[in-house]
């Protein structure tokens, strides 16, 4: 006879076989609902399932797929896991957690789970292109293009893998490539918005700007609202310099997706742009909170700090974002321009970080092979002028009498625009040019073409590494002679760059050796056309009965070792005040936090003015107000320090030990006042106050300034252009006599290629 306990066990198992039975007949139901579009229903049999039958797998498992489409990240997560608890070897199970771990961006665990999934079943397509995807986030990009391949091979009509490969090539810099995918991808689902969207990014990459609107708009008509659309869109609106625009869609896409990181870098590139500091550094701080090692969000953590001023922590900032991310073009090329402002930082140091730019990214650039072309020394040279500066900017007024003093009879003149905003400033550049050509949405391999198809003898870099450079395109070498100058001559570093235009001054023969450019002199780095239209003025001080300082440059360039010179001028020429005009003291956190280290230096609140944005004719008529203007270090003033000079208002200079360092030195020595460049603190700071002291001179000077200016080599504009002129022309001889000596060596398989070889020290970088 059974024991009771026996009758027991035989009963709860009759009872749990029947109950499993009709769970499994309700799963029926379930999976029958959700197939005819009630996922509702399906979800309460599932939940009926499981109060009778907790360990039913089926019911778990759908319970979690619903939970992830409806986007409950958490229950799909626990749900999922507890599938696989059921049954460890469902390899549905595995895959579909491993789709929730990577949308948690639990990346190493998504590849964990979707490894297991092929482990048990090795030709799932959806799993394969699933693993792909989360290859690519962790940066193993050719790992996730094979990957994808195994699934098309699989399934050749599954247009998800044809817009995932596209993706990972897209990553990869396979541009060409990506379009196919994604081309590959629409002939199989015409309507398949996120290949839409990949073509669209496709035509960002390439800077073809109209293209990629119309793309995303489509992506968008049909998926409406989709964060990820919305994101690239915005990108697009923030290369268009359309701000509005893209705060919108930014904000649109991280209302949907909080932690969206790629919306928090943009949204907060957007704050720094607007002049909102205080609302960038918030953003950051989130996206930091995201993602801790997200490179870009280091390197925008930098720009905030460069704006208050603080370049030491900028710096830190950007050497660990290139510690995650050692190629990182943006973060590489910002260090070269903030290394400018550091007062430690000198020619060394500054090379250095250019040099990197060319190791990391120039020299794996493939170099042009050259048509050969008529070497005669004497003929009409090509000149091409390749720049972002054809608008409302400082490096604009450097460049303008150059060109409009131009001999066409020997040189023609190509501009190469490379903003895409234009202006009047534009309107007044293009009838200089010979051909003014609207590059700005051209690819670094379109602009290289076409200044091939133009046949450039002489190719100019006006931008350096400052922000709309094209220097990807001089690292490909167009053209046989290329040279940089006028809007940031402090060196590139590119080994394909011949020449810098520069001065005895700017840059010394003791540091020629470091940069990767020959240097070539001119009577001083840059000139500007004469300012005519300032009212003239008598020196303030007459009439306020104290001194006025005057700083017109950009806030970041004000080093914390200038305050402290500054502020001990301002107490030993007593009464003083000091003006200091930029635009963003827009900011109130900018300006408060300067005032604030006027105030740590003893300087009172009332002595120190803070002027923000005006036009340009306002902005000239504002040195009226300045007695004395003081140059900027280690960062110096270029185009305000000309500006300041032709006002009549003279400028105390210091030269540093960087070229970024020296340029207000060579301006104003360049015009006569070497009295007014110091060596050191101490000389600056006895300029400034032996001048202050001399009323009678300050007002002899500031009604001579501008006579003295036009008799200078430097202020003559025509004749600082024939000296440029000269210089493209000693350019060309030399590389004429290079190639026909090249031509002439003996030996069999020479190279045909002229080239000019380049000269000067080892490879190097630019700020």
């Amino acid at each position: 006879m059974q024991s009771s306990a026996g009758v027991r066990a035989y009963q709860n198992a009759r009872l749990e076989k029947k109950l499993k039975k009709q769970a499994d007949a309700v799963m029926a139901f379930a999976i029958e609902a959700l197939g005819q579009g009630r996922p509702d229903e399906a979800e309460m049999l599932c939940r009926e399932i499981l109060k009778e039958v907790p360990d039913h797998f089926h019911a778990t498992h759908l319970l979690g797929l619903r939970a992830f489409d409806g986007g409950r990240l958490d229950e799909a997560e626990f749900l999922l896991e507890r599938a696989i608890a059921l049954d460890p070897r469902s390899p549905d199970a595995h895959g579909n957690l491993g789709a929730v771990y990577f949308a948690l961006e639990k990346f190493a665990s998504a590849r964990a789970c979707q490894e297991k999934a092929i482990a048990l079943k090795q030709n799932c397509p959806i799993t394969l292109t699933n693993l792909g995807n989360t290859l690519l986030h962790i940066g193993l990009g050719n790992e996730a293009i094979g990957l994808h391949e195994r699934a098309i091979r699989l399934k050749p009509d599954y247009a998800d893998a044809f817009c995932n490969r596209g993706m990972a090539e897209l990553m990869t810099g396979q541009l060409e490539r990506a379009k196919t995918s994604f081309e590959r991808a629409l002939s199989f689902q015409p309507s398949h918005a996120e290949a839409i969207a990949g073509k669209g990014m496709v035509s960002l990459e390439f800077r073809h700007f109209a293209q990629a609107g119309a793309a995303f708009d489509a992506a968008l008509a049909i998926k409406p609202g989709s964060p990820r659309i919305l994101l690239q869109r915005g990108r697009l609106n923030l290369s268009l310099s359309r701000l509005e625009q893209a705060a919108a869609d930014l904000d649109a896409a991280l209302a949907q997706s909080p932690r969206l990181e790629l919306a928090l870098c943009w949204r907060a590139q957007i704050d720094i742009l607007a002049g909102n500091t205080a609302r960038a550094l918030a953003g950051v701080k989130t996206l930091l909170e995201v993602n801790p090692r997200s490179e870009m969000g280091l390197a925008l953590l930098a720009a905030c700090h460069v704006n208050q001023g603080d370049i030491a922590t900028a710096l830190a900032h950007l050497d660990a974002a290139l510690e995650i991310a050692p190629d990182f073009p943006e973060a590489i090329g910002y260090k070269i321009f903030v290394l400018d402002y550091l007062p430690e930082a000198d020619f060394a140091a500054q090379q250095a970080a250019r040099k990197y730019w060319w190791d990391a990214i120039g020299a794996k650039l493939q170099q042009r092979t050259l048509a050969p072309r008529p070497l005669d020394p004497d003929r009409r040279i090509v000149i091409g002028y390749v720049a972002s500066e054809f608008r409302n900017h400082s490096a604009a007024y450097s460049l303008l009498p150059v060109l409009r003093h131009h001999d066409h009879a020997q040189f023609k003149v190509v501009c190469y625009s490379c903003w895409l905003v234009q202006d009047e400033m534009t309107e007044s550049f293009k009838p200089l040019a010979d051909v003014f050509v609207d590059a700005a949405q051209l690819s670094d391999d379109e602009l290289a073409d076409r200044i091939q198809a133009d046949g450039i003898d002489i190719l100019i870099d006006v931008s350096g590494h400052t922000t709309g450079s094209r220097l990807h395109v001089f690292a490909r070498k167009p053209a046989p002679i290329q040279v940089t100058g006028f809007g940031h001559a402090t060196g590139t570093g590119l080994q394909t760059m011949d020449y810098v235009l520069a001065d005895p001054i700017f840059i010394p023969q003791s540091a020629r050796h470091l940069l990767a450019e020959r240097v070539h002199d001119l009577p001083c780095l840059i000139t500007i056309d004469p300012i005519l239209d300032i009212p003239p003025s008598e020196p303030p001080m007459l009439r306020n009965g104290y001194v006025t300082f005057g700083v017109f440059n950009r806030i970041f360039k004000i080093s914390d070792e200038a305050i402290q010179v500054w502020s001990n001028v301002m107490h030993a020429v007593r009464g003083s005040k000091i003006i200091v005009k930029n635009g963003l003291l827009d900011d109130p956190l900018l300006r408060d936090r300067l005032v604030a280290r006027f105030a740590a230096q003893g300087i009172a609140e009332e002595n120190v003015i803070c002027m923000g944005s005006t036009s340009r004719p306002e902005h000239l008529r504002a040195f009226a107000m300045v007695d004395i203007s003081l140059d900027t270090f280690p960062q110096n003033g270029g185009i305000s320090t000309w500006e300041s000079l032709y006002a009549g208002v003279p400028v105390v200079a210091k030269l540093g030990s960087g070229a970024s360092s020296r340029a207000g030195g060579s301006i104003v020595a360049a015009v006569g006042l070497e009295d007014w460049v110091a060596e050191d603190n101490a000389g600056y700071a006895a300029i400034a106050c032996n001048y202050a002291a001399q009323p009678a001179y300050l007002a002899k000077l500031r009604a001579d300034l501008p006579a003295r200016i036009a008799a200078s080599p430097a202020g003559d504009v025509e004749f600082y252009t024939r000296e440029v002129e000269a210089a493209y022309r000693r350019f060309w001889l030399d590389h004429c006599a290079a190639a026909s000596e090249e031509d002439l060596a003996p030996g069999p398989g020479k190279s045909r290629r002229r080239r000019t070889p380049v000269t000067g020290g080892p490879g190097s970088r630019i700020s």
